[in-house]
């Protein structure tokens, strides 16, 4: 299991959100961004400059341009250059505003990139904190295999040689949806929230022993494959022990851990007959009906006591 700590290339974050660049004479090839928060310099393009989150991508709103623009050549040029060499990783004019040339000019002097959005300052806001959170969100990679199974982010986890892919080819052609084979990146979007992917170099391969690398994107079409995945259930496959007692009601979930948020956790032995993608299938469907209201396992036991109730009278 790995954890990364890594930033957003900052020509990502451009093409991504569809800035324009008004500094294309500044490299962008060693620009990342390490933080999902965002930052207006109201406060900052007035003069206070204490507790400025310098680190921050730096949004100048409608409000600030006009509060710039209304200030004679020699007060701006003052203020903006105070700003722009602060060491921030860049700054984005949005709602349709534009620096004037005298503001890049002084961005160029201090390598500091800008660029421009017709997105109102809110949406451009929300849309950009949503999508840092995502990419910057705490990551770990780890060995298994994470399959869409009818909505239900299923990943199967054990020791290799298992039978993991076997069982996430089987669920491909039931018509389910491939995440990621052998290694799944993690992502802790939420408290509440793991989003699965794959990483870029194996995404839509799986690899069979015996066989080799099959890509499933050309051999079963785009509808068989998903890029990622918020991940709701795991399926951990062990070798058959006959002194181990395995749960047979399911009345006490069982959790595993991943970044700190808790998911049910499903131990189901291996053995010759038992068909793990109709396993898999049932215990996501099942898991769904959970979430829903509805417990198989706690009804069984409520018949089960009603009916010794009965038999007491």
């Amino acid at each position: 299991m790995e954890l990364h700590n890594k930033g957003v290339a900052l020509t990502i974050m451009a093409d991504e959100m569809g800035l324009t660049n008004m500094t294309p004479e500044i490299d962008l090839a060693d620009k990342y961004i390490r933080t999902a928060e965002i930052n207006r310099p109201a406060l900052q393009l007035a003069g206070y400059l204490e507790h400025f989150a310098r680190e921050r991508v730096q949004i100048i709103g409608y409000v600030e341009y006009t509060y710039l623009m209304q200030l004679n050549e020699q007060d701006r040029a003052f203020k903006y250059e105070r700003f722009i060499s602060s060491s921030i990783p860049c700054v984005v004019f949005s709602t349709m505003t534009r620096p004037s040339q005298d503001m890049i000019d002084l961005a160029i002097r201090y390598n500091v990139p800008t660029f421009v959005t017709e997105r109102t300052t809110s949406s451009f806001m929300a849309e950009l904190i949503r999508w840092l959170g995502v990419e910057l969100a705490p990551c770990i990679s780890i060995h298994g295999v994470l399959v869409d199974v009818y909505g239900e982010g299923v990943l199967i986890t054990g020791e290799s040689g298992i039978g993991k892919s076997e069982a996430a080819l089987e669920l491909i052609k039931r018509g389910h949806r491939l995440v990621s084979d052998d290694v799944v990146e993690l992502r802790r979007v939420s408290d509440a929230t793991l989003v699965g992917s794959a990483p870029d170099i194996t995404r839509h391969f799986i690899e069979l022993r015996g066989i080799g690398i099959i890509d499933v994107k050309t051999l079963y079409g785009v509808e068989s494959v998903k890029n990622t995945q918020s991940v709701d259930l795991v399926i951990k496959l062990e070798e058959w022990d006959r002194d181990k007692e395995y749960d047979r009601l399911g009345l006490k979930e069982e959790y595993t851990e991943y970044l700190g948020n808790k998911l049910v956790c499903h131990s189901v032995p291996i053995r010759p007959g038992r068909n793990l993608a109709v396993i898999v299938e049932s215990a996501a469907v099942n898991h769904r009906q959970k979430k829903m209201g509805y417990n198989a396992a706690e009804e069984l036991y409520k018949r089960v006591q009603a009916n010794i109730a009965r038999n007491r009278k």
